[in-house]
């Protein structure tokens, strides 16, 4: 019966770990509503689908801040 439990925390765990993976794509669109809160729900990869998702409710998109900008461009420096 141990044996069960173990395997099924693993199952559990192993599910968990690969849904946080599968999340941590940046999308680039993300959908804004008094209900999401900020920067909403970023699950759209082209603004048509997020736009199709946003008809007909209150809501809007907006590009996603942690993959629409980039990494910051350094300052360089000249001699």
């Amino acid at each position: 019966m141990r044996k069960i439990w173990i395997g099924l925390a693993a199952l559990v765990s192993a599910a968990i770990a690969f849904g946080n993976a599968a999340h941590a794509r940046d999308y680039r669109y993300c959908l804004v509503s008094p209900g999401f809160g900020y920067p909403g729900e970023c699950s759209y990869s082209t603004y048509r689908q997020c736009a199709a998702s946003a008809s007909g409710r209150y809501a809007d998109c907006i590009v996603n801040p942690a993959a629409g900008y980039g990494a910051p461009r350094r300052a360089h420096r000249r001699r």
